[in-house]
């Protein structure tokens, strides 16, 4: 036990829960792994070059961490690692950026082997790469689906299978994100809601082995966010889709990371900014609200459509 608390305190992580009243600083049955602070800490994040990712980035290395993006674009790194550099609490942060497609399983072992040997293991683990198209499930192609479940399922199996057995020794934290379709189906995201459902069990079972090498893991389910994908996301969006998320508020990026750092500070598992906790709540004990809503709204547009 003396060795785990070494591990999980050298990473700036700690259980906290019942502990049989042993004072180790780490919790030996039914624990929950947190994170003490960030000063200091390495931490990589996957889409880091926009959105939700960088605005962690940002964030992040305001409270001291040393951080790696890793995106496919370059000349977007090269601009977030500028927006990262300024942010910095102190000279002598480490901050570098590094291409890799998460939905190359071979590509991201070995760059993140590469990026191991250059900076050490990482104490924490974001996983914000994604992306969706929505539509009518008939206009949604095999290969967009292929593509979907790549991007978010197997982009964090990846990620995670490259990194955890350096990460076991000495304890940490990963971070997948999902989305509020990651607990709740909605109109037009069929492929997109597959994906981030398998996040969510994917999250939730890893944690579950995961704790008893004092690596935490949470599950980042954001509503509606103001970020380049996003608008993207609009260009595709049928009309039933937008009625459904009409009024429901739209979270700044900087929103969102802010959540992540507090969630990850307490150790929550669903991490939920804004409406999403409210609507976690909601469609696990009044499912049937949630329907009764989306189906008003998804008439209302089929009316406007008809005249």
């Amino acid at each position: 036990m003396e060795r785990l608390k070494s591990r999980v305190q050298g990473s700036g992580v700690e259980s906290v829960g019942q502990g049989k009243g042993i004072n180790l600083g780490v919790t030996v049955m039914a624990g929950r792994v947190r994170v003490r602070g960030f000063d200091g800490k390495l931490v990589f994040i996957t889409g880091g070059s926009s959105g939700i990712g960088l605005a962690a980035a940002r964030l992040l290395a305001r409270e001291g961490a040393d951080v790696v993006i890793f995106a496919r674009g370059k000349e977007r790194l090269e601009e977030a690692l500028r927006e990262i550099e300024k942010a910095k609490r102190r000279a002598g942060q480490r901050a570098a950026w590094k291409q890799m497609d998460v939905t190359d399983h071979r590509q991201v072992m070995e760059v993140l082997e590469e990026t191991v040997r250059e900076f050490g293991p990482p104490d924490v683990l974001i996983n914000c790469a994604g992306r969706a198209y929505p539509n009518y499930f008939e206009n949604i192609t095999y290969e967009q689906f292929d593509e979907t479940m790549k991007v978010h399922a197997y982009g964090a199996w990846n990620t995670v299978s490259a990194l955890y057995p350096h990460m076991k020794e000495k304890g940490g934290y990963i971070v997948n994100t999902s989305s509020v379709l990651g607990f709740m189906g909605i109109f037009g995201y069929t492929d997109y809601a597959a994906s981030k459902f398998a996040v969510v069990g994917f999250s939730e079972a890893l944690r579950s082995e995961a704790r008893r090498h004092g690596i935490g893991v949470s599950v980042l389910c954001p509503p509606d966010t103001d970020t380049p994908g996003f608008a993207v996301e609009n260009l595709t969006k049928p009309p039933e889709t937008r009625a459904i998320s009409e009024g429901g508020g739209l979270l700044q990026p900087g929103e969102v990371a802010e959540a992540l750092l507090r969630g990850m500070k307490k150790g929550v598992f669903l991490i939920g900014p804004g409406s999403a906790g409210m609507l976690y709540r909601v469609k696990r004990f009044f499912p049937w609200l949630v329907d009764f809503f989306s189906e008003r709204a998804i008439r209302k547009a089929a009316k406007g459509k008809s005249g």
